[in-house]
């Protein structure tokens, strides 16, 4: 038969280190997980509001035969999200390329 160890001060283990003692931490959810995401969207959404307002110059664009007048700031977030496009269209097409190469394995 085997006991417990009973602390020998006589002091009931706080929640916090009984917990520790037997390897168990605060529990992670999903739903954590997507507060942390979403504090952190709106961090930096309030970041890049700051830069845009900050950078309100007038940059001219030229594209092909087309022409624009945009501020700077603008400018940058376009840039940077047609940059997040392209890599998920390479992205997505690499995991399409696994996902036959998978199929094709089973």
């Amino acid at each position: 038969m085997t006991t417990d160890a009973v602390p020998t001060s006589g002091a009931d283990p706080s929640p916090d280190q009984n917990s520790k003692q037997k390897g168990q931490g605060v529990l992670k959810t999903r739903a954590g997980y997507a507060w942390i995401g979403l504090v952190v969207a709106a961090v930096l959404g309030i970041v890049l509001l700051i830069f845009i307002l900050q950078n309100l110059e007038q940059a001219k664009v030229e594209l092909f035969a087309w022409q624009w007048n945009l501020p700077i700031g603008v400018l940058v977030l376009l840039s940077v999200i047609a940059g997040a496009l392209v890599t998920a269209l390479v992205g997505g097409y690499r995991i399409l390329q696994l996902r036959r190469v998978a199929k094709k394995a089973h």
